[in-house]
């Protein structure tokens, strides 16, 4: 019996149904990774109440803040064995896998001590509410303590991505989903547990996630196979890892900072604002995924073939990621939009609906139908790192994206202090963002090209 084949060579072959075959899996496992924390919210806001809804919701940009640095490493690992892969150089996958996942558990227990020491003073300072704060200690507390399960999957996840593998994440997802949503019902309705509950059936999920994909490269037979005694660090791997890595981090890292800025700023307005700003985030996040897999999709079929030297395959990669995510973020935003009001209703119990909907809808209203160029900036940083270059994106996003949304919150809406104000920041930002992303891959691509 023919052994079902995971991987794909990204080199050959018509590209746009390749790059449909590797997104959708993709796309399906980050909606899955939402569902996590919409079963989350939903339990949360309809057994809980909405003060546990706002403290879940509170927390997301100060997470994203702290595991943002780690997350760039992942996306460098990503990088380096689609590179290695697309030119059949075996030893250096196989280095650079092993290299990665000895990162992901020094990142995850560094995480876990950080996030439990550090994280409840964070929140305190972003102006939470006297009223939310203590849910939102307990949650990002216990959260944190699951760190390391949750980086083991995302590093080893990156690795089956970079050798053209969606698929098996995505079972892997299915079953530790279906497992945190039958635990949130567990814990809240039958033990009438509160955040502690939701939290701990995350961590149980992402355990489940992180095992199952850790066995799989230990089971492969292929180059990219993780042997648990050749657990360690190769210098050069590593070098080549921090170089791609950090300044995406950091990135990440210093976005999360203008969000925590803008969440703080929403916290001013009060419980009720939190509690449908974190409904209206949540269901953003599912418009996100869809476009934002496009970034990955970019990023490692540039990087199999900046790998084999197959200029004119990569502008087509480009063009096409660029295009599918206009289309789907304007499809899934408008979508989104449309039935607002029916969506946010999920988050609420039966008193707070109409606060839900009114302030979740503020948001959505500006966000969804301009939510397609958030697309397009990551699909551009995408095409950038898989040729290589990580700090050219790094100091465009932080200077275009954050440094925009900084300046506005102390200025524009400083003087008109309003929601609406406040949310507009983000597709000013985008646009703009995304403009010069464009001109610096022109660019960029055609001294590579020169260069090679």
């Amino acid at each position: 019996m023919k052994k079902k084949e995971y991987g794909m060579d990204m080199c050959k072959g018509p590209l746009f149904p390749m790059i449909v075959s590797f997104t959708i899996p993709l796309i399906l496992s980050g909606i899955l990774q939402l569902l996590f924390n919409a079963v989350d919210m939903v339990v949360a806001g309809r057994f809980v109440g909405k003060g546990a809804l706002a403290a879940i919701g509170s927390t997301g940009s100060l997470i994203n803040l702290l595991v943002n640095v780690f997350m760039g490493l992942s996306t460098a690992g990503n990088v380096l064995v689609a590179r290695f892969y697309g030119s059949k150089r075996e030893k250096d996958v196989e280095e650079t896998v092993h290299t990665s996942l000895t990162l992901a558990v020094i990142s995850g227990v560094f995480l876990a001590i950080l996030g439990i020491s550090v994280a409840p003073s964070l929140l305190k300072l972003m102006g939470t509410p006297d009223d939310v704060l203590p849910l939102s200690s307990l949650y990002i507390r216990i959260y944190f303590a699951g760190m390391p399960l949750s980086m083991l999957y995302n590093f080893g996840a990156a690795v089956l991505r970079a050798i053209g593998d969606t698929k098996r994440p995505l079972y892997y997802l299915t079953f530790a989903g279906a497992v945190n949503a039958i635990c949130n019902v567990i814990f809240i309705v039958v033990f009438h547990m509160g955040v502690d509950g939701v939290a701990l059936a995350t961590i149980l999920s992402q355990g489940i996630s992180a095992f199952l994909t850790i066995r799989c490269l230990m089971k492969s037979t292929e180059c990219y196979r993780f042997d648990i005694r050749k657990i360690g660090i190769v210098k050069d791997k590593l070098w080549q890892i921090l170089k791609l890595g950090l300044p995406a981090g950091f990135q990440g890292s210093i976005f999360s900072i203008s969000n925590v800025l803008i969440q703080s700023s929403i916290n001013s307005f009060g419980a009720d604002a939190m509690a449908g700003n974190s409904a209206a985030s949540n269901i953003e996040g599912f418009v996100y995924v869809c476009m934002n897999m496009f970034h990955v999709t970019c990023l490692s079929f540039i990087g199999q073939n900046y790998g084999a030297k197959l200029f004119d395959r990569i502008k087509k990669v480009f063009l096409m990621c660029f295009g599918c995510v206009i289309v789907i973020g304007l499809t899934t935003g408008g979508l989104a939009y449309a039935f607002g009001p029916q969506l946010l209703s999920l988050y609420a119990g039966a008193g707070d609906k109409d606060i839900i909907i009114h302030y979740g809808m503020i948001r959505m209203g500006i966000i969804m139908l301009t939510y397609f160029t958030c697309g397009t900036m990551d699909v551009c940083v995408g095409a950038l790192r898989g040729l290589g270059y990580s700090v050219t994106p790094m100091i465009v996003s932080l200077l275009g994206a954050c440094g925009l949304r900084v300046v506005w919150i102390f200025t524009i809406f400083r003087v008109n202090h309003t929601l609406e104000c406040l949310y507009t920041s983000y597709p000013v930002s985008w646009v703009v963002t995304t403009s010069v992303h464009i001109i610096c891959f022109i660019i960029l691509f055609n001294r590579t090209k020169k260069k090679l």
